[in-house]
């Protein structure tokens, strides 16, 4: 598989900050991130021999993770939940990352034509045509799918809708609802469209209804191995990674 050669430079600067040895690093991580994380942890675990485990859910899932005490030594998460971890006293002061933030859009079958998502009116109506809509189950407290019925309600077709839902417990599991025939369309992060085969990006959502997510990085008081998690970070900040980040669907954050 083709990496980015930049990557290896960026690991190599962050090892200056990295234990002696390789050592095992603990990441529990937000869904959007997925695939573009699970992928430079296989490629920073081959440069430095270090071990991830490596375990995501939706934000709400993710609380509820943490709240349990389950150890980790480095956090991906919404900005938001990440804004309470740190209220609550729960990650190292100064460790936070903001990573990239990310927006919301429409996943159709790979060959399938897209519908018209141009303005809010349009992206109502392909809604309301579509034969199924696959999205994150709310009840998860994933970002997209909480969004999603704010939208139905907003529009007044939430009961047209929610018959024809096809619900997942993550958003790539809606986008792969889509790929595998099971759903005409899927609402969730570009992030988890992206990562999926079988499917494209129609378009995001329109920019009047559009919810952008800020995804950061940051290490836990109780983590026990700071510095492996600080050299993983600077390696997924680095410069190199720019154009990784990008082809993910993220946008540099403001």
């Amino acid at each position: 598989m083709t990496r980015i050669f930049g990557f290896a430079i960026s690991i190599m600067a962050a090892l200056s900050s990295a234990p002696a040895g390789a050592t095992d690093i603990k990441v529990i991580s937000a869904g959007a991130v997925r695939g573009l994380i699970a992928g430079m942890i296989a490629d920073y675990s081959r440069q430095t021999g270090n071990k991830f485990d490596f375990k995501v859910g939706t934000t709400g899932q993710l609380r509820a993770i943490i709240a349990s005490g389950e150890p980790a030594d480095l956090i991906i998460a919404s900005a938001t939940l990440m804004a309470e971890l740190e209220q609550s006293g729960k990650m190292l002061p100064g460790s936070r990352a903001d990573l990239g933030r990310i927006g919301i859009g429409v996943a159709v079958r790979a060959g399938a034509p897209a519908p018209d998502l141009s303005t809010p009116e349009a992206f109502k109506q392909a809604l309301v045509g579509a034969r199924s809509v696959a999205y994150t189950d709310p009840r998860e407290g994933g970002t997209s799918g909480i969004y999603l019925i704010g939208v139905l309600e907003r529009f007044g077709i939430a009961d047209v809708v929610t018959r024809k839902a096809v619900l997942t417990n993550g958003g790539r599991g809606a986008v792969e609802k889509v790929a595998q025939g099971e759903a005409e369309i899927a609402v969730t992060l570009i992030s988890e469209i992206v990562a999926v085969e079988g499917v494209r990006l129609a378009a995001p959502v329109p920019e009047a209804l559009q919810l952008y997510s800020v995804y950061a990085a940051a290490i836990p008081a109780s983590s026990t191995d700071p510095a492996a998690a600080r050299a993983f970070i600077a390696a997924l900040t680095g410069p190199a990674m720019a154009a990784r980040w990008k082809a993910a669907g993220f946008e540099p954050p403001k």
